[in-house]
């Protein structure tokens, strides 16, 4: 089973553009476990310095995806999470 780790960065307490992009990121997730791809939805807060520097993120939601920044500033839809996912797999393959 291959692994993708998903983070999506945001304010705490999240706000509901993030909250919206981690349901769209965790629905994709359960979706794709069926398919051998495993998914690990994590939450990153966005004003933690270590994110900043990590990722150089300054407009929430944002998600990252095996640590590269894939969406920031707005919430994607399912599809394009899934799609996205996707992409990443095979890069690693």
């Amino acid at each position: 089973m291959k692994e993708v780790k998903v983070e999506v960065l945001g304010p705490e307490p999240p706000c509901m553009r993030c909250q919206a992009a981690k349901k769209a990121v965790e629905k994709v997730a359960e979706k794709l476990k069926q398919t051998e791809i495993s998914v690990k939805v994590e939450k990153a807060n966005v004003m933690s310095k270590d994110v900043v520097s990590k990722y150089g993120v300054l407009v929430s939601p944002a998600i990252a995806i095996n640590g590269v920044v894939k969406f920031m500033g707005r919430v994607p839809n399912e599809s394009e999470v899934e799609k996205t996912i996707r992409e990443a797999v095979k890069k690693e393959a």
